[in-house]
């Protein structure tokens, strides 16, 4: 479990009780960007409230030339520059040491801003060239707030090479949306005396209603790498929940129109795929095959503040392929979601029940991922007989609306339809078809109102999954599925204190049968044995349940608290359109954690924290207790270091026999450590280690990742990422059987070792001309030996909880092993579950925007993978294994394939 409460602090994990491997480290990776730093300063930000600046802009004929040198008369003679920035890091409320003006211009149809970053020691700035929206380096930065709402700005954000960085802030600046990518336009310069930024903001891009131009929200950031100080126009204080109702006042814009937009980018696609080629397929004989397609994307304003999104025929294959993974568990891998038209504005559509982002943190009402998922249902084959079948459900077309009234209503919908996908099936040359993903349609409605000046929020959420299914499909999959929820949230104490609270409800429907799958799936378990508080019914066709979550906790200052309880009932079921790892749960959390940033001795900052957890079924039944630490400090040297742990007693586990009854589980320790060094320097490592340690000796893990990240020049950055995971465990599930009518839940130890590295590469020939490499490696094999069976999982003593086979009662053959637990002659067998699996995933993509919103990809993306029913790993053997032509050709468990794609879209601005 990893509870991450309601604010981060400036390079610390504050308040963050992580269990998660990986977590530290990709904090620590984070803080390069320049959302992250922005982020964690507007969230450590000020309790204290500081005196309203105010700004005011001036009106110009002439437009300047966005050249980056501020050489016009309108930055000559016209308005007024304006300086004074006060420090929010690392000394909070002392002026900052490098002097910053800025200019704010306007005309009917843009806004203009000029910052001169001022530099004692300009060979000094950080100019190093990255791709949009992951600017590193010396920055500056305005935030807009133009609905005057408190709690929505806009940030368009440059770095000194000219690299943009946009986002919007949601929620008074607790959520943040990186993937928002407006048509503006922006140059820099570094001069004798320090860098410029020149920028052009067109009205279209912001959202604001008519005559409200009277008073904008507005804020000049600046963060100077090299010192790692960040400074404000309008100060921003350090011990603050939230940033957008402190920022200063932008005035002199009465004389503004709303400008809507209507922006319509049609793309093409060409695509060239090889594979590995089967003779005997008729569908995979030539090994390649050529593709062509097409779309329209559109961005169509449909008020002067609301926006509606549009796609038919989405294509996606510049986004990277999810990593290799191996789970030996019964829940579903959780994959973020990579594509822009649904990462765009999701902060609207999110309705978490979860507790921080870890396994416990991803539960929600939407998951946008389901929606042009790998089809669900597989081809029923016989001998002899080959499918082909699209990987991919493809989406036909989708719209997204979003936008937020001057009322403080926010509105988010999005409507989705996914073609129906046909396996095309040969068999002794006839064809037939079957369909494996039914025609779908998916919808969601989400809508949020403000009231008093942002003091108090409430919401709704509404989702629905509408299949058409033939009789096949029925069976396995709902035919409507429904889920809806209200929020609630209050600030108490000058938003000291904040309580929220989520609530839902689902309801799923479909055949007997699809209705049983639903109630046996890993998620509840109806059919356990001694689950007396469900009624598990094969003739049910539709499920309800609810879930939840209630939280209070102090936003504010050196101190804090949580407290928190999610609730999922066993009948809750929201996986058609949301994201759902276990119902029948509730967690109970309470917390506290201090922080310390100003610097003083050896430290910058440094923070401890640590919680108490319970987690238990609604039969009552404890399944998870314990207590988490963690500690961290950036020193003054900017080295990080973190230390943390868990311990959690012995419970009982509903799912570990996947359907059977319960069982004790012993208690571990976990142990992590690591610290990275200056993330500001050319040459920068981080290693995190993790131990974890089962009681009884049932269950023993090391983890260890090390990264490491190298920018020779200002245009080119490596990073690599290798990791290694060694674990043996006494008690993996491999099979339920009934030999003789008798239950036999049949275990094993396993040995399993993990090894895999990321490499990416970075090359940037100017802000809009990109080349990207990612490669993965990665090995992971499992060696099982000592089979057992269930005897009595409730047992006091361990070791009686089991029954290991003795040598006389279990043999080996070539892929399965015989038992005869009596010596009797009645016997059964259990299949051989050894694995090494190897795969070799890379992307290249060379991106060039060649006029904002408007952009050419190449791509070329290969997977190699491999399969072998052996349970060691030789690595260097295991990867030549990968590049061995002859086992492509002679052994069909090794699989290559290469896709080649160019994609071009042209934007027109139509208004």
């Amino acid at each position: 479990m990893k509870i991450i409460p309601g604010k981060l602090h400036q390079n610390s994990d504050s308040y963050v009780f992580d269990l998660h491997l990986k977590y530290r480290i990709q904090t620590m990776k984070r803080l390069l960007a320049f959302s992250y730093i922005l982020l964690l300063a507007f969230a450590t930000a000020a309790g204290q409230t500081a005196e309203k600046r105010h700004y005011k802009a001036t009106e110009i004929e002439i437009s300047p030339v966005i050249n980056g040198i501020l050489d016009e008369d309108a930055w000559q003679k016209v308005g007024i520059w304006e300086d004074g920035f006060t420090q929010n890091r690392p000394y909070n409320g002392r002026p900052a040491t490098q002097k910053t003006e800025f200019k704010i211009l306007f005309d009917k149809d843009n806004l203009y801003v000029g910052i001169k970053a001022y530099d004692t020691s300009p060979d000094s700035i950080v100019n190093r060239l990255t791709r949009r929206d992951q600017a590193d380096g010396d920055l500056v930065g305005i935030i807009i707030d133009s609905f005057h709402d408190l709690r929505t700005g806009f940030l368009f954000g440059v770095s000194s090479a000219g690299v943009k960085y946009d986002q919007v802030f949601t929620e008074d600046g607790q959520k943040q949306d990186g993937s928002w990518d407006p048509n503006w336009w922006v140059r820099t310069s570094i001069t004798k005396e320090g860098w410029v930024a020149e920028m052009k903001i067109p009205f279209s891009q912001l959202r604001f209603d008519k005559n409200s131009g009277e008073v904008w929200g507005f804020d000049i950031a600046r963060i100077e790498y090299r010192n790692d100080e960040q400074s404000f126009w309008q100060h921003i204080p350090r011990d603050a929940s939230e940033f957008i109702h402190l920022m200063g006042e932008l005035n002199g814009l009465e004389n503004i129109r709303p400008r809507k937009i209507f922006d319509v980018t049609p793309y093409g696609v060409s695509k060239f795929e090889t594979f590995k080629a089967d003779p005997n397929n008729p569908f995979t004989s030539r090994g390649n095959k050529f593709g062509l397609n097409g779309g329209i994307d559109a961005k169509i304003g449909v008020t002067n503040n609301m926006t509606m999104d549009l796609t038919i025929n989405p294509d996606f294959g510049q986004v990277e392929a999810d990593p290799s993974q191996v789970n030996l568990t019964a829940y579903e891998t959780f994959f973020a979601e990579k594509r822009p038209f649904f990462i765009e504005g999701n902060n609207i559509t999110n309705f978490n029940i979860g507790i921080g982002n870890g396994d416990v943190g991803n539960d929600n009402l939407f998951y946008s991922r389901r929606i042009g998922r790998t089809p669900q249902v597989g081809p029923d084959l016989n001998d002899g007989e080959y499918s082909k079948m699209s990987p991919m459900t493809p989406i036909l077309g989708a719209t997204k609306l979003t936008g937020k009234t001057k009322d403080g209503l926010s509105l988010g919908f999005i409507e989705a339809v996914t073609a129906e996908v046909r396996a095309k099936i040969s068999s002794e040359g006839q064809t037939s078809y079957q369909t494996v993903e039914p025609l779908t349609n998916y919808l969601l409605g989400r809508v949020q109102k403000d009231f008093n000046n942002g003091n108090t929020i409430i919401g709704g959420i509404f989702t629905g999954t509408n299949r058409f299914l033939d009789t096949r499909l029925a069976d396995y999959l709902h035919k409507t599925a429904y889920a809806g929820g209200i929020d609630f949230t209050q600030y108490f104490a000058k938003k000291e204190w904040q309580f929220n609270l989520n609530a839902a409800f689902s309801q799923v429907n479909g055949t007997s049968k699809a209705l049983t799958s639903t109630q046996m799936s890993s998620a509840r378990y109806y059919q356990r044995p001694g689950n007396n508080y469900t009624r598990f019914d094969t003739t049910r066709t539709s499920l309800m349940g609810s879930g939840g979550r209630m939280q209070i906790q102090k936003l504010n200052g050196h101190f804090f608290v949580l407290g928190a309880v999610t609730w999922k009932t066993p009948g809750f079921e929201i996986n058609d359109l949301g994201y759902l790892r276990e119902a029948d749960q509730v967690i109970s959390v309470v917390a506290a954690g201090y922080n310390q940033w100003e610097p003083k001795g050896i430290y910058r900052s440094y923070n401890l924290n640590g919680d108490f957890y319970l987690v238990n079924d609604f039969g009552g039944d404890i399944t998870g207790d314990g207590f988490e630490w963690n500690g961290s400090s950036t020193l003054k040297n900017y080295w990080n270091v973190w230390t943390g742990g868990n311990l959690q007693s012995q419970s009982v586990s509903t799912g570990m026999l996947r359907g059977g009854p319960l069982m004790k589980v012993p208690g571990n320790l976990n142990l992590r450590l690591g610290f990275s060094t200056d993330y500001r320097k050319k040459l920068n490592f981080s290693v995190y280690g993790n131990r974890s340690k089962g009681f009884d000796n049932y269950y023993t893990s090391y983890y260890t990742e090390v990264d490491i990240s190298y920018k020779p020049t200002n245009y080119i950055s490596f990073t690599l990422s290798p990791s290694y995971n060694w674990s043996t465990n006494d008690l993996q599930y491999v099979n339920y059987l009934t030999p003789n009518n008798t239950d036999r839940y049949i275990f094993a130890s396993i040995n399993q070792k993990t090894l895999s590295a990321s490499l990416r590469i970075n090359l940037n020939l100017s802000p809009n001309l990109t080349l990207q490499y990612w490669g993965q490696p990665f090995v992971a094999s499992g060696k099982y030996h000592d089979y057992k069976y269930i005897t009595d999982p409730v047992a006091v003593n361990y070791k009686d909880r089991f029954h290991t086979y003795l040598p006389d009662q279990i043999q080996e053959g070539p892929d399965n092993f015989t038992v005869d637990e009596n010596h009797n002659g009645m016997t059964y067998s259990i299949d051989k579950s050894d694995f090494n699996y190897k795969a070799f995933l890379s992307n290249l993509v060379i991106r060039w925007e060649y006029s904002p919103g408007s952009s050419v990809y190449l791509v070329w993306s290969q997977n190699r993978s491999g399969f072998n029913p052996v349970g060691n790993m030789d690595y260097i053997n295991d990867m030549g294994d990968l590049f061995n032509p002859r086992l492509y050709r002679d052994n069909s468990d090794y699989q290559l394939k290469n896709v080649f794609l160019i994609k071009f879209s042209y934007r027109f601005g139509l208004k």
